[in-house]
């Protein structure tokens, strides 16, 4: 394939992308496999993502600090737990072969597909309020976890983060800021893992990320004029969205 070909399809889902992982999540489930499809293994795409990833996230993070919505604390807070997680989850990624790394990531994509159709918030609400826990000591057990995931694999965290930000009380919106200051620490940490291990082709990984970061600031944009109850929607339809293709596949 010409490689300027391969730079549209990059920018173009990578665009794509930047929008669906800051309003919602699941872009990654259209950049994994498009590396892998441009003849990328498994573990090299897994790195050279976080590049996309990472560029998308530092612009998502001015842009929803430039309209004043982001909730540092919180974010603070999450991100913290969040990054010690990544570094595991990085190691776990690296450590097990290209064939199982791909087998798991499509059990992930069902999983994630099926666990958030299901509608999980309210039911971790409750169990918040139940727990013999303290509330701080969940949170952070919960985005330590996120950050697990997060270093494993990526695709799909963002649904993972927003049910975490609802357990702390944030809408969608508040929610979202939060989400991309996580997933920017996690980015940080898990990508220098994996490129001290020579697993990131930075040319795809740039070129990505040029898409990535400018779909993310239009997301960012949606994300403030839309509102709560419009995320909701896109995230319902983006879930509806992923579990036909899962299906189709």
């Amino acid at each position: 394939m010409d490689q300027w070909i391969s730079f549209l399809m990059l920018f173009g889902t990578g665009c794509l992308a930047g929008i669906l992982n800051v309003v919602a999540g699941g872009g990654s489930f259209l950049t994994l496999p498009l590396l892998i499809f441009l003849g990328l293994p498994p573990r090299l795409a897994n790195g050279t993502n976080r590049v996309a990833v990472l560029a998308q996230n530092i612009g998502a993070v001015w842009g929803f600090h430039r309209h004043g919505v982001m909730e540092w604390k919180s974010a603070l807070w999450g991100a913290l737990p969040a990054a010690g997680g990544a570094a595991f989850g990085a190691l776990i990624a690296l450590w097990i072969s290209d064939q199982i790394f791909k087998n798991v990531l499509a059990l992930l994509m069902i999983s994630i597909t099926l666990w958030t159709l299901w509608n999980p918030s309210r039911q971790e609400n409750d169990s918040l309020r139940n727990s013999r826990f303290p509330k701080w000591m969940v949170i952070t057990g919960g985005f330590f976890i996120v950050g697990v995931y997060s270093g494993f694999v990526q695709a799909g965290v963002g649904f993972l983060i927003l049910a975490v930000t609802t357990m702390i009380g944030l809408d969608l919106v508040k929610g979202n800021a939060v989400k991309v200051l996580v997933l920017l620490a996690s980015m940080i940490i898990s990508l220098t893992i994996f490129a001290t291990q020579d697993q990131v082709n930075w040319l795809f990984g740039i070129v990505l990320g040029i898409g990535n970061s400018i779909g993310g600031l239009i997301g960012v944009r949606l994300t403030i004029l839309k509102g709560h109850s419009w995320i909701k929607n896109i995230v319902t339809v983006t879930v509806i969205l992923f579990a036909i293709k899962l299906f189709f596949e």
